[in-house]
C-alpha cells in the first residue's frame, strides 16, 4: 500500500512519467489536475545541438471524470528552440502520446474511452460530451479519429461467401424533403456489415467491389437481394461467378402487395370509394394477408364470406390464391421441383384472363425465377442484412438522424461492422 501523498496522487492519476504539479478545485467548476512530464526533449534532432527552453506553455485537456466530478488535465508542457541559426527545425513543442495527440482536445484515454461508448454502444455524442463537460464537436473529433483507425483494420473482415446488397434511408434534404438513401454491403454469413456507400444506385457499391481484390471477389458464392433491378446489375456486372438469391420474404411481401392492390381497386370499383369499416373487403385486409394455414375455421369462413360479399369478379379471391401459391415455393425441399412449379405458376398467371395485379405477379416470377429457386440451392436469405439495417436505424435514433454522410459511415460500421475493440488501446488515430 502506498502511503506517500505525492505518489499517491501519481496514482490516481494514472499516467506514466508524470509528475503531479497541483490540484485546482473550483467551485461549481471542474476538478483541474496540472501535470508535467519527467522526460525532457532538450536535444534538436536536426542538428544535435542541446537546445534552450523558449517557453511554458499550459494545455488543458478535456479528462475522464474523477469521482463523480469533471476533471481537466492542465499539461504543463516545454517549448524548446534550437540555438543554431541555420538550424531548419527552429523551435518544436514537448509530446507525449500516452497523455494525449496532437491537436486533440481530449486527454487520449478520454478519446478512446468517447469512441467506445459512441461505437459501441451507441450512445449519442451529446449524451458523451455531457458526461464529460465538454462540447458535441469535441467528443465527435474523437470518434472520427479513432474510429476510423479501427474501422480501417486490414483484419476486420476477412473472406465472405455471401453477400448482401440493401437500402436504408440516410436523410431527407431540401425543402421538399427529398429523400436520399445509403447502400449496406453485408456479410451475410456472420452478420457483419462491411461498408457503407451513399445513394442506391448500382455505382457506388460497384466501386467498393472495384477496389477489392480479384481473389476476395472471386470467393463470394451468393449474392443476397431483395427484386432490385440495380443491385442485380451489381452483381451481374462485378460478380458474374456468383449465384444471386431473391430473399424469401420480400417475394412474398411482393405477392402481398399485388393482393392489396387488387384489393383496393376491386373497392374503388364496386363501393366508389375507399374502404371504411363497413365495407366487406375493408373488414377482410388483415385476413388475406395471413397464411392460410394460419386462418382459425372462424376466420376462414369469414373470410370465404367477406369476399362473396364484396369480390362480385372473384379479382381478390384469384389474387389471394396466387399469393398462397407463391409461398408454396418454398414449401418444396427439391430445387428441380420448386423451379417446375414456379415456371408453370408464372405461365397461369399471366394469362390473359387474369386480373391485371396477377398478371403482374406473374411477370415478376418469370423475371426472377432463377433467383427465387437458388434459395433451394443456398438457404441463404436477406434476413441477416435487415439485422444489420436495423442496427444502422437504432443509432440513427440514439443520434436523432444524421446529415453528414462520413459521421454516418463511422457511427454505422462501429456498431454493426465488428470492430476489434480490443484493439482500440493499440491503435493510432487518423
Amino acid at each position: 500500500m502506498e502511503i506517500d501523498p505525492t505518489r499517491m496522487c501519481e496514482l490516481l492519476v494514472g499516467l506514466p512519467d508524470v509528475d503531479v504539479v497541483g490540484v485546482e478545485d473550483v467551485a461549481c467548476g471542474p476538478l483541474r489536475v496540472h501535470v508535467r512530464c519527467r522526460e525532457r526533449d532538450r536535444w534538436c534532432r536536426e542538428c544535435g545541438v542541446r537546445a534552450r527552453l523558449k517557453d511554458r506553455p499550459k494545455i488543458e485537456l478535456v479528462d475522464l471524470p474523477a469521482f463523480g466530478r469533471r476533471t481537466r488535465l492542465v499539461w504543463h508542457k516545454y517549448r524548446w528552440q534550437c540555438p543554431e541559426p541555420n538550424c531548419p527545425r527552429g523551435s518544436w513543442i514537448q509530446t507525449d502520446h500516452r497523455i494525449a495527440w496532437p491537436r486533440m482536445a481530449l486527454t487520449d484515454r478520454a478519446a478512446r474511452w468517447a469512441c467506445e461508448q459512441v461505437g459501441r454502444y451507441a450512445r449519442s455524442v451529446n449524451e458523451v460530451a455531457g458526461e464529460l463537460g465538454c462540447d458535441w464537436h469535441t467528443v465527435n473529433e474523437a470518434v472520427i479519429a479513432y474510429g476510423s483507425a479501427l474501422i480501417d483494420h486490414p483484419d476486420r473482415f476477412g473472406p465472405v461467401e455471401a453477400l448482401g446488397l440493401d437500402e436504408v434511408l440516410f436523410v431527407r434534404t431540401g425543402p421538399y424533403r427529398r429523400q436520399d438513401f445509403s447502400t449496406q454491403l453485408v456479410d451475410v454469413s456472420a452478420g457483419q456489415l462491411l461498408d457503407v456507400v451513399p445513394g442506391r444506385s448500382g455505382k457506388a457499391p460497384s466501386a467498393w467491389l472495384a477496389a477489392q481484390d480479384q481473389a476476395w471477389r472471386d470467393l463470394v458464392r451468393w449474392g443476397t437481394l431483395d427484386l432490385s433491378g440495380t443491385y442485380r446489375s451489381v452483381f451481374n456486372a462485378m460478380l458474374p461467378h456468383a449465384t444471386q438469391i431473391a430473399d424469401p420474404f420480400h417475394v412474398v411481401k411482393h405477392a402481398n402487395t399485388k393482393l392489396d392492390e387488387c384489393r383496393r381497386r376491386v373497392q374503388n370499383q364496386t363501393m366508389g370509394h375507399r374502404g371504411r369499416k363497413t365495407d366487406p373487403l375493408y373488414r377482410c385486409r388483415r385476413l388475406l394477408t395471413k397464411a392460410d394455414e394460419r386462418l382459425t375455421d372462424h376466420a376462414s369462413t369469414k373470410l370465404r364470406g367477406l369476399l362473396a360479399a364484396g369480390d362480385p369478379d372473384g379479382d381478390v379471391a384469384t389474387a389471394w390464391r396466387a399469393k398462397e401459391a407463391v409461398r408454396d415455393i418454398y414449401t418444396h425441399t427439391n430445387a428441380a421441383l420448386a423451379m417446375e412449379w414456379t415456371e408453370r405458376l408464372a405461365y397461369e398467371l399471366t394469362a390473359a384472363n387474369q386480373p391485371i395485379e396477377v398478371r403482374s405477379l406473374g411477370r415478376t416470377l418469370t423475371k426472377w425465377k432463377h433467383q427465387i429457386v437458388a434459395w433451394h440451392h443456398a438457404h441463404v436469405s436477406n434476413g441477416p442484412t435487415e439485422a444489420v439495417n436495423n442496427l444502422i436505424k437504432r443509432v440513427k435514433r440514439a443520434a436523432f438522424g444524421f446529415t453528414n454522410f462520413a459521421n454516418y459511415r463511422i457511427r454505422s460500421l462501429l456498431y454493426a461492422g465488428k470492430p476489434n475493440w480490443e484493439l482500440l488501446e493499440t491503435i493510432t488515430p487518423h
